[in-house]
């Protein structure tokens, strides 16, 4: 913890203020002090006052932040089974102190809901996983970290406008440019805001004048209920629920990507974890296998799909959608008795060999993500075995 938002971050690009616009063809790499130069005269064209401009370019040091980028180029915590990360993320005293601050702050929760439709155990499950309820904010200069990262070629489009944004957050008075500390990819506050999102959506829902989402509870639990009503929540809706899968189940009509009604679901056998109906009605919706057709099994309805829009991870968006359902008052998954996975080197050759078969599998990092399930879903389909999108020792073996 904290965790980076690369999905959100990209997102933010289309939320971006106008005057922010060039930004997103502005030079990266060489020289870094005449790329902050550039930057200096960015923030200055766009608006931002001489002194807000001053005081967060005098935080931005001489060179970019070393760790910044070793950071960015290591997620291997995604590398971790969903089972893994889960139980250390979606862990008992976690959950306790949520329900807790669920009591806590019930009539703030209850308002929220009534003005953005977001349900208080869908914010509290981000509050609790990204900062342990404002416990761990992170260390990293939130200034240096973005200008970093916009000076890294990699994508400078992604952060060029969060770090102009965060001159705009200074120059509005909400934080001091030392206040400005976060997660190592420019997030800042208990529920880890990019600065654009913190301008378009910041709230100060108790009315004492500023936007403080490192200290004010409330301002933080509006904020980033208004920022998932952007993404799409939908009210009175589900996110997420667990259930029991049928053996004859055909397992390649769980994927993500495949959104079917529920009653469709329940026509093919699947039922509440409890055994009990499933609501036959026309709620689009996704059989999600985190660990194959062992494992656990949920239907991701459409509200499922902020969380992959908060983080395209889904071992992260998985177990944040979980953990919601979790402090809603739902009991613990049955884990079942899934298949071993592979470890990062055996995932790495699965994913070369599947490059070397057409398949686009992104980046060969040994993480499960989207696209390598679907190759292994296709090839599973190729070679007759259940495609359940879990990759195996067998499957590796097999291709």
């Amino acid at each position: 913890m904290p965790f980076p938002r690369r999905a959100a971050a990209a997102l933010a690009l289309t939320l971006a203020v106008p005057s922010l616009a060039s930004a997103q063809t502005a030079g990266c790499g060489g020289d870094f002090g005449n790329f902050l130069a550039g930057v200096q005269q960015e923030a200055l064209g766009s608006g931002i006052s001489e002194d807000a401009v001053r005081r967060s370019m005098a935080r931005i040091g001489s060179a970019p932040d070393a760790k910044v980028l070793s950071r960015d180029r290591s997620q291997g915590v995604f590398s971790q089974t969903w089972g893994e990360f889960s139980g250390r993320m979606a862990n008992a005293s976690r959950l306790k102190q949520g329900k807790a601050n669920l009591q806590k702050y019930a009539s703030t929760f209850t308002r929220i809901e009534a003005e953005t439709g977001v349900p208080g155990p869908a914010i509290a499950a981000f509050w609790g996983l990204e900062t342990d309820y404002g416990a761990v904010l992170g260390d990293f200069n939130t200034l240096s970290a973005l200008a970093t990262l916009a000076h890294d070629c990699r994508r400078p489009e992604l952060f060029r406008p969060h770090l102009i944004a965060a001159m705009r957050v200074v120059d509005a008075g909400y934080l001091a440019p030392e206040q400005m500390k976060g997660a190592w990819a420019g997030e800042l506050g208990q529920t880890q805001i990019l600065p654009e999102e913190y301008l378009k959506f910041g709230t100060d829902a108790d009315n004492n004048g500023t936007v403080d989402l490192l200290s004010d509870t409330p301002d933080v639990l509006a904020t980033t209920a208004k920022f998932m009503q952007s993404l799409g929540w939908r009210a009175g809706e589900p996110w997420l629920e667990a259930v029991t899968v049928p053996e004859n189940f055909p397992w390649e009509r769980a994927a993500l990507v495949n959104k079917e009604p529920r009653s469709e679901f329940a026509a093919l056998g699947v039922t509440k974890a409890d055994g009990s109906a499933l609501e036959s009605d026309a709620l689009p919706a996704a059989l999600v296998l985190p660990m194959g057709r062992g494992g656990p099994a949920f239907l991701a309805f459409p509200n499922f799909d902020v969380y992959l829009a908060w983080n395209n991870s889904l071992v992260y968006s998985l177990t944040a959608g979980y953990f919601s359902t979790r402090l809603a008052g739902a009991p613990p998954v049955d884990m079942g008795s899934p298949q071993p996975g592979l470890s990062v080197d055996e995932m790495k050759a699965l994913q070369s060999k599947l490059a070397g078969r057409g398949y686009e599998v992104g980046k060969v990092d040994g993480i499960l993500g989207g696209n390598t399930r679907n190759a292994v879903r296709q090839e599973q389909i190729r070679l007759g075995m259940p495609a359940d999108g879990w990759p195996t020792a067998d499957l590796l073996a097999a291709i």
